[in-house]
């Protein structure tokens, strides 16, 4: 089955390619050519990048490999992306322009100085001037006018028919002239929504401010201010400098708590060590708390969870602290699952005191089911990236209960981050990068 799924992921992708090549690089070019073998090129050489990306993070290839092949790949798979729907769109575009392009090449024929009473002379056919010559050969001064005459016809005294003209484009290069006009459409408009994109995420992520009430908040922490932060997916192409944006965000807001929701890192602690440095300069009042993702356990979960706590986050594996006026409880992501240490709800959650307010920590938004059975009041989110590149939005927002802000599950409210960085290309479209100061409010105050 899983083979059989692969074989038809790979066909669409292909098919998908061999259709891009089709509209930007055959249909573009006149014959086969320098131009035509560079685009046969980019379109080969783009994909296989992308998959070698991909393999080289995930296989744990040597980390300056990692870093050649992200670039150039990731970069193809965001590109190739808006390329082709650019390419739809000009399905669209493509007839009508032909039309508009017919019409202006098709000029109306109008007779140029001829009044309409004025006599019209036709032209003596063939036949009949050869009979006529015969007749008039013995009038040697006849022939001579009719000489004449012919001669004044000639220099424009009577011109013939006039010729029709030339339209402005024939048909194989009116085509030609279309699929260049419709494939640099696309390229630039490609180019330009990864490049804003890619701009987007590497100036680093911005505040958002959300006002959470929790019924069982007492008066005393109204106000209380915790700074979500998820998604930061360190890697070959993110980096510490990156990291360090992260954290002087952070930090600007003066938040009271700090929780780290997963996700934080795409590679092992030997690669991303130092990129994960500058975790150690966050500050907040009442400490940072770290909880992992899915990508920790394609990293090492383990290896990180102590990295983390050597920075001087607190790491929540299915476990609760009591802050002074709420349980802060965080538990591991559902990716644990198959190494053993998936979430626990009832370790996390089962012996608390239900009168106190809870915030809890946990990666995927579906976790919020188990959370509204142990009586949460408010679960703190991250893993959708909100869609990272539309129209994935659409995809992703089918996949969880809640694709990104707030939202109210029975008794349980669900806040979930869009996330500070970006997996595979370092772009956004549709979904900026966010870090989140979720602010309390007591219903009581």
């Amino acid at each position: 089955m899983i083979i059989v799924f692969v074989v038809l992921v790979l066909a669409v992708f292909g098919g998908l390619h061999w259709y891009v090549w089709r509209r930007m690089v055959r249909d573009t070019t006149a014959r086969p050519g320098t131009a035509r073998r560079v685009g046969t090129a980019l379109v080969v050489g783009g994909p296989l990048l992308m998959f070698a990306a991909i393999a080289s993070e995930r296989g744990g290839a040597p980390f300056w490999l990692q870093q050649v092949l992200a670039w150039p790949g990731f970069l193809w798979m965001a590109s190739s992306l808006y390329l082709l729907l650019g390419l739809l769109v000009g399905e669209v575009v493509r007839p009508l322009l032909r039309r508009v392009l017919e019409r202006r090449s098709t000029p109306a024929v109008e007779p140029v100085g001829v009044r309409e009473d004025a006599p019209v002379r036709t032209r003596v056919p063939d036949l009949e001037a050869e009979s006529t010559s015969q007749t008039e050969s013995s009038s040697g001064a006849g022939a001579e006018a009719g000489a004449e005459t012919g001669a004044g016809a000639e220099s424009g005294a009577n011109p013939g028919p006039a010729e029709k003209p030339e339209p402005a484009a024939t048909g194989p290069s009116r085509r030609l002239f279309v699929s260049r006009v419709v494939g640099g459409a696309a390229a630039a408009a490609a180019v330009g929504t990864v490049g804003y994109g890619t701009y987007g995420v590497l100036r680093g992520p911005k505040v958002k401010r959300v006002t959470v009430p929790l019924a069982k908040l007492p008066r005393s922490a109204h106000g209380y201010r915790i700074a979500v932060v998820s998604d930061v997916h360190l890697g070959p192409v993110l980096g510490r400098g990156f990291a360090q944006k992260v954290v002087d965000t952070i930090n600007s807001t003066q938040p009271d708590l700090i929780a780290v929701v997963g996700d934080l890192v795409d590679g092992s602690v030997k690669d991303l060590g130092p990129a994960a440095a500058p975790l150690a300069q966050l500050k907040a009042r009442h400490g940072s708390f770290f909880v992992t993702g899915n990508h920790e356990y394609f990293s090492g979960a383990e290896e990180w969870v102590a990295r983390v706590r050597e920075l001087g986050l607190r790491p929540l594996e299915n476990a609760r602290t009591e802050l002074a006026d709420f349980d802060l409880a965080g538990v591991n992501d559902v990716a644990g699952e198959d190494e053993g240490q998936g979430p626990d709800f009832v370790k996390a959650l089962g012996d608390r005191d239900r009168s106190r307010a809870c915030v809890l920590l946990a990666h995927q938004p579906v976790q919020i089911h188990d959370s509204v059975d142990h009586g949460v009041d408010l679960q703190l989110s991250g893993h959708t990236h909100g869609g990272q590149l539309w129209p994935g939005n659409l995809i992703a927002d089918q996949a969880n209960p809640t694709l990104a802000g707030l939202e109210r599950y029975g008794d349980t409210q669900l806040y979930v981050s869009r996330g500070a960085g970006a997996w595979g290309p370092p772009t956004r479209v549709g979904a900026p990068s966010d870090i989140t100061v979720v602010e309390l409010a007591s219903r009581q105050a």
